[in-house]
């Protein structure tokens, strides 16, 4: 069997998956764009649409409210805003999308979070009359955060701005400043209007300045994926396999998926955190044993020695094994109304592994102060807390050891959830390691003493 790997997203092929996020600030007319690039694209069902329409018309509405498509929630459709995430699939003959529209007001910042957390493309809508907004740099700032690696500037409303070239260009050039100064590797400004539908899916005839791609067309030819063995291999166990059976009287697997890298048959691998060695006896498939497998397929790993290996453990090669660790700073986001504060106890689950942990110290808070000449960031240094929507430094103690990478080099082994452990609530989404690539250097962490028993 062939070892090449094959990267399993590349090309424009409809076997291509793109999950990508919609952001925006209030009445910037996110979710009218993200409805009209369903209708255009043809993704509505007949009754769908019926449904908006006849909505529409209870409203006194002439022409069909698209924003109705996706503001499915009650609330969301008698306010006219985005609250909670909400995902739609759909294809093209190019491409098949996982789209997350995600709120736009700050205090669901949180929610935007959680639905770029995944993607590799994010839009961020701008009004043309009001140009970049602290909301739009906090939209930056957290895409930059997630290291999504494409953003697209939607400077919508065009029409309202009479598809004036300078206008766009104006804020195209301010908002890609401030996104590289946070190291957003690469951004695509696009002129529409999505009430109107210019460049959403069909070209404008109203901007003949404008000859780059519309919102569709970026979207299906944008690279998604990457060569999987240029990633550190990373095996999560999530589950181990012992059928004990005349069959198989002797088989032990570890089933899970594999979050980053690949893994091949005959290679030297360590568990973690016990540093145990062993080399992959097989790797079993869906169609039966492979010599290789890469992220994100799921298998089960045979290895030749009864090594002790259990659901949290993580299975690397020997030879780019993590360094584990009982400390880890990090950048978070704070989710939960109950505010996160130095001494809290928390469970920290990082891929299928779940330990104590205690807040040792919030070195800083993020703010978005348009006083900051560089790029509108600056840090509050020490904050007693994090409240719901902030972003932070926080540093943590752990009862066992983890196999931590730096978010900025992988997304899946580099994030971590923080938990109450009284009722199993989710309270923070993590991030390890340095937050922005232009980021300072953070303040010492605070080192507080703990008297209650989870002192690691």
């Amino acid at each position: 069997m062939s070892t090449d790997i094959i990267d399993p997203a590349a090309g424009t092929s409809a076997t291509s998956l793109l999950r990508f996020a919609t952001a925006g600030s209030v009445d910037d007319g996110k979710s009218t764009l993200v409805g009209r690039l369903l209708h255009d694209s043809k993704s509505v069902l007949a009754d769908q649409l019926e449904a908006v329409e006849h909505a529409s018309r209870s409203r006194g509405q002439e022409s069909p409210d698209l924003a109705l498509l996706t503001d499915g929630l009650r609330a969301e459709r008698e306010q006219g805003i985005t609250i909670d995430v909400a995902y739609r699939y759909f294809a093209t003959p190019r491409r098949r999308f996982i789209l997350a529209d995600t709120p736009g007001h700050v205090q669901y910042t949180r929610n935007m979070v959680t639905g770029a957390s995944t993607a590799e493309l994010a839009v961020v809508l701008v009004d043309a009359r009001n140009g970049v907004v602290e909301q739009t740099r906090r939209h930056a700032a957290v895409a930059a955060l997630l290291r999504v690696p494409h953003v697209v500037l939607a400077v919508n409303k065009m029409d309202l701005a009479g598809y004036a070239e300078p206008v766009f260009a104006a804020i195209a050039e301010e908002f890609t400043a401030y996104a590289t100064a946070l190291g957003v590797p690469e951004v695509t400004a696009i002129p529409v209007s999505a009430l109107a539908g210019d460049n959403v899916v069909i070209p404008s005839a109203h901007m003949d300045w404008y000859g780059g791609p519309t919102v569709l067309e970026h979207l299906e030819t944008v690279p998604v994926g990457g060569d999987p063995s240029g990633d550190p291999a990373r095996f999560p166990v999530q589950y181990v396999i012992r059928p004990q059976s005349a069959e198989h009287p002797d088989y032990r697997g570890y089933a899970g998926q594999i979050a980053s890298g690949v893994l091949r048959a005959g290679e030297a691998v360590t568990v973690l955190p016990s540093g145990r060695t062993s080399t992959i006896e097989g790797i079993d498939g869906l169609g039966g044993s492979v010599d290789v497998a890469w992220a994100p397929q799921s298998v089960t790993v045979r290895l030749t020695d009864d090594v002790d290996v259990s659901r949290g453990d993580m299975i690397v090669p020997t030879a780019s094994a993590p360094a584990s660790t009982q400390d880890v700073e990090a950048t978070v986001c704070h989710l939960h109304d109950r505010p996160l504060t130095v001494g809290r106890r928390v469970l920290l689950k990082h891929t299928t592994r779940t330990v104590k942990a205690i807040v040792k110290g919030i070195p800083s808070r993020l703010t978005l102060a348009v006083s900051d000449a560089r790029h509108g960031l600056s840090q509050h240094p020490d904050p007693d807390e994090l409240a719901a929507n902030d972003i932070g430094r926080v540093v943590l103690r752990t009862a066992e050891p983890l196999a931590l990478d730096a978010y900025a080099d992988s997304r899946r082994t580099g994030s971590f959830l923080l938990i109450d452990p009284a009722d199993g609530t989710t309270l923070t989404a993590g991030m390890a390691g340095t937050a922005f690539a232009s980021a300072a250097p953070d303040a010492a962490p605070a080192d507080q003493a703990d008297d209650e028993g989870w002192d690691f």
